[in-house]
């Protein structure tokens, strides 16, 4: 009886054994992996984002996170009061997360410096910390609708860092933790991720910074709701500064709105205005149908079309072709619109690219609103002309010009120029482009805008020492009734500079400005702007130095009823000297208000600041210091003191300066100084 009773008993042993070693093995084995393993995924570095001279706009650094492994808390409820308050969380909350799970979870992660140290000295059983990538921005808001953001799992949530995610993000790593009953960790392993890819984009930091801080005073000072300025490459389509208004902080990016993280170069939609001119009368050239010499009768500012009838924004009669855009004259542009034909101007609107996406690298791109002949009424073609009854983006319209600036080759605007890992670049294809408009017709635009810049709407953007060209834009915007609004406009100016060899192309647009709303007087300033920083800062040759503002450096005695800018030979107080003379002047003269006077100038140093041309202020005399070999931080600091109106140009050390060091001058007088290295 015992034998069989122990026979029995040991086939019950085995046959438990075998129950549980092989039928259930599986689900054991998985059960004991899930109570003695935990793994952890540790984030790869993500890939850093460069301008196109390798400065960092986007890098990661090491910070550390906090977890828990709730199974070691003594007291939950404890820790979970104890750490509350230094890491700044809510205690209900973070005792919730503690009961949910036993093995893992997270308490904060990527915390701030000095966090780590204040959890540290609270010393709590089950409390732990793992290093992780942040992601930083060292530039703040620079560039940040095109560079982008990512959330707190270092996901890419917009700009770049959406549009390359894949690329960026690169593959994350693994870290296994086994430990033993008492929940104490005796072996690990780890598998490394991949790092992700570096990105180098076609903008530069400098002209970047030239866009937006000349965009941001422009929209303040115009009390405008939004602003978009672009400035591309017109040889080859590649962007160089894309500027936003408002914008926001990338490292901060949930403090911000919705607007202001839109990025209005692409997805905005807007009618374009006497911008969009460009188009038709490009294509009634191409067509042969019109001539620059050709006189059109603009009827005293009306015309009828299909019943409906259009002003112009002031009464003109006969005017050249040539002179219908630099008047921004709407019937001069409906009449050859007429002459094209709805499947003609569709034709060439589609050629130009409108109503499709560029193919740009960022995320949110818009194709703009076009429709086809087949839905057009009767007015279309004459509205479509002025540039109203079309939407498009600006950077649909800044591509559009830059094909007129460069020939007549419409080439993809491009914003990345390259992506690599360590030492393996990415190659990516060459610029493409496609002729839109034959060489000729492009040199008559170019001639044409020109014109709209020397003596049409386009004067203010005219540019110290270089040529420009483009063109003024004021629509109407639609109000909420679905009519065009008596009180909101967008102001535009797209121009190139210098006319005679395009560098730049760049395009300003302002959102409902208050007050001055035309084009002329919100935008083209703008433009000016950046274009004369931007050029000096490339080192673009001076195309035309009888522009040059000349002043002589002593003022002569006002009579009583002269204001500052009034003098002979002075320059307005909106304009500036370049920042470098590159071509001898011997002579030269400036004429206000019908007045002239011959001034003999002296022989600028060659690649220096001609040196007895200077803007003079009007307040208390102070003597100008020897800037040479000093910082840009020192004289900047030495003229806000001083009272000086500081333009600088270049990078490095001060090697020429006008005024000349030594020299007494009224406080406010624009001081210009040349940086090299």
């Amino acid at each position: 009886m015992v034998g069989v009773i122990c026979f029995l008993w040991f086939g019950c042993v085995a046959a438990r054994l075998y129950y549980l070693q092989v039928i259930q093995y599986v689900d054991l084995l998985a059960r004991a992996q899930r109570q003695q393993q935990r793994t952890i995924e540790v984030a790869p570095q993500r890939g850093a984002i460069y301008d196109r001279q390798m400065n960092p706009l986007a890098m990661s650094l090491s910070v550390e996170s906090v977890y828990a492994v709730p199974s070691e808390l003594a007291e939950p409820k404890r820790v979970a009061t104890s750490l509350a308050p230094v890491l700044g969380l809510d205690a209900n909350d973070l005792f919730g997360r503690f009961q949910g799970q036993r093995s893992f979870c997270w308490v904060k992660r990527k915390v701030t410096a000095g966090e780590p140290a204040r959890v540290r000295d609270l010393d709590l059983k089950g409390i732990y910390f793992q290093h992780e990538p942040k992601r930083f921005y060292p530039k703040g808001n620079l560039a940040a609708q095109a560079v982008g953001y990512v959330g707190l799992d270092d996901q890419g949530l917009g700009g770049i860092e959406y549009a390359l995610d894949d690329e960026i993000k690169g593959k994350p790593g693994r870290v296994l933790l086994a430990s033993d009953a008492r929940h104490r960790t005796f072996h690990s392993t780890e598998w490394p991720g991949i790092p992700g890819k570096n990105v180098v984009l076609t903008l530069d930091e400098k002209i970047q910074y030239i866009a937006e801080k000349a965009l941001s005073e422009a929209v303040a000072n115009s009390h405008a709701a939004s602003g978009v300025a672009i400035v591309q490459n017109p040889s080859t389509g590649e962007i160089l500064a894309l500027a936003n208004e408002p914008t926001f902080d990338p490292n901060d990016f949930s403090a911000s709105s919705a607007a202001a993280r839109l990025d209005r170069a692409v997805g905005w939609v807007y009618e374009p205005g006497s911008t969009f001119k460009l188009i038709s009368m490009s294509a009634a050239f191409e067509e042969n149908l019109t001539n620059p010499q050709e006189v059109i009768n603009c009827q005293n500012g009306s015309i009828v079309v299909a019943g409906h009838t259009i002003h112009d924004h002031r009464p003109f009669g006969d005017l050249s072709v040539t002179e219908v855009m630099a008047r921004s004259s709407d019937v001069g542009a409906i009449k050859l619109g007429l002459r094209l034909g709805e499947d003609r101007l569709h034709r060439y609107i589609r050629s130009f690219g409108f109503g499709a996406k560029t193919g740009v690298d960022l995320p949110g791109e818009e194709r703009g609103l076009l429709k086809p002949p087949s839905r057009w009424s009767g007015i279309s073609v004459g509205e479509i002309s002025m540039g109203q009854e079309i939407g498009v983006t600006p950077l649909q319209m800044v591509t559009a010009f830059s094909a007129v600036a460069n020939g007549g080759i419409l080439f993809e605007p491009r914003i990345v120029h390259d992506v690599f890992l360590g030492a393996q670049h990415v190659a990516l294809p060459p610029a493409s482009g496609r002729r839109v408009i034959s060489e000729r017709t492009a040199e008559m635009m170019r001639q044409i805008l020109a014109a709209v810049v020397d003596y049409g709407t386009g004067k203010p953007a005219q540019l110290a020492g270089y040529t420009s060209a483009g063109k003024t834009g004021t629509a109407q915007k639609i109000d909420g009734s679905g009519t065009y609004s008596k009180s909101h406009y967008v102001a535009s100016f797209i121009g190139f500079a210098p006319a005679t060899r395009p560098a730049v192309t760049i395009l300003v647009v302002i959102d409902s400005p208050v007050g001055a709303y035309y084009g002329t007087d919100v935008a083209a300033p703008v433009f000016r702007s950046i274009a004369e920083q931007t050029l000096g800062y490339l080192t673009v040759p001076q195309d035309n130095p009888s522009r040059w503002p000349q002043v002589v450096t002593s003022p002569p005695a006002r009579a009583p009823s002269q204001k500052r800018g009034d003098f002979t030979g002075f320059l307005p107080p909106d304009r500036g000297l370049p920042g470098a003379a590159t071509s001898p002047v011997q002579s030269a003269s400036y004429s206000r208000g019908g007045s002239s006077g011959g001034l003999a100038l002296d022989r600028p140093p060659e690649g220096g600041v001609a040196s007895s041309i200077v803007v003079l202020g009007d307040g208390p005399l102070v003597t100008v210091p020897d800037f040479s070999g000093w910082a840009a931080r020192r004289v900047a600091e030495e003229c806000e003191r001083l009272g000086l109106d500081l333009n600088v140009t270049g990078t490095g050390l001060a090697v020429g300066q006008n005024p000349v060091a030594g020299m007494k001058v009224p406080s406010g007088t624009r001081v210009w100084v040349r940086m090299a290295r």
